[in-house]
């Protein structure tokens, strides 16, 4: 018997018993050409039926007994609370408090942050793209808690390396604009480093998990895990929108059991 290949992972973090996570990986869906095969997304030109096929699947082998919260996501900062949302909202980031409501987000690049306090009463997803990220969509969620910041803690998920994202000078510049304190500044500053590009000598390699890391801590969150992923250079596991274009998108889940 020819065994499945894998379809998802489940974290490494420490996370109370009673919180659930997983994220998907491009394998052991049933997607084809440039989406193959475990693409969870409906609006980059995958098949419907295979999309749905896919995320029926992950759900069945997760044993969850709800439905995932698709976000419409616009690189924004809104976290909407689950299950009060529409349908599929215009959101970056979800947040629940009851049990088997499940918080998603999906990515090919962009840093999936999963967040939960140390109690296991509640749980967020959060979609942080550059944009996001520099504009205070992890703040949002943070705020949505009602636990203390120190009993917060955050995965990292799959994203783009510091050695493949290539940005210019304005996300330096943005990020350095939208920086909570001085402290915040420094470390962000130490999250870029200057490219060999010779066409583009202000251009900088930027490290989506180092200003990750940032911003939680600047939000008062020292508890973080993960982050040791490459999306762009790790083809076997990950989809990459900078490495494709025409691809497919992981699903980050989170859940109280």
């Amino acid at each position: 018997m020819v065994s499945q290949p894998p379809s998802f992972f489940i974290p490494d973090w420490p996370a109370p018993t009673s919180i659930g996570a997983a994220i998907s990986l491009r394998s052991g869906g049933i997607s084809k050409g440039a989406f193959s095969s475990n693409n969870m997304a409906l609006h980059v030109g995958d098949n419907a039926i295979d999309v749905r096929a896919n995320r029926d699947s992950l759900i069945s082998r997760l044993g969850l007994l709800g439905t995932p919260l698709w976000l419409n996501q616009v690189h924004g900062t809104d976290v909407i609370y689950v299950p009060d949302a529409e349908e599929i909202p215009d959101a970056d980031g979800s947040y629940t408090d009851k049990s088997q409501t499940i918080c998603a987000v999906m990515t090919a690049d962009c840093l999936p942050i999963l967040l939960c306090d140390k109690a296991g009463s509640e749980v967020a997803a959060v979609h942080a793209g550059w944009r996001g990220l520099c504009h205070g969509v992890v703040r949002q969620a943070v705020r949505s808690f009602r636990s203390p910041v120190e009993q917060i803690m955050a995965f990292l998920g799959p994203a783009i390396g510091p050695k493949a994202f290539e940005v210019g000078p304005e996300v330096l510049e943005s990020f350095l604009d939208n920086a909570q304190s001085q402290q915040h500044q420094k470390s962000i500053i130490t999250a870029f480093k200057s490219t060999d590009n010779n066409q583009f000598n202000d251009h900088f390699f930027a490290d989506l998990y180092a200003l990750a890391r940032a911003e939680l801590a600047a939000c008062g969150i020292d508890s973080i895990f993960g982050g040791d992923f490459c999306t762009f250079s790790d083809k076997e596991r990950f989809y990459s929108y900078r490495r494709e274009q025409t691809t497919g998108r992981h699903a980050s889940l989170i859940w109280l059991k």
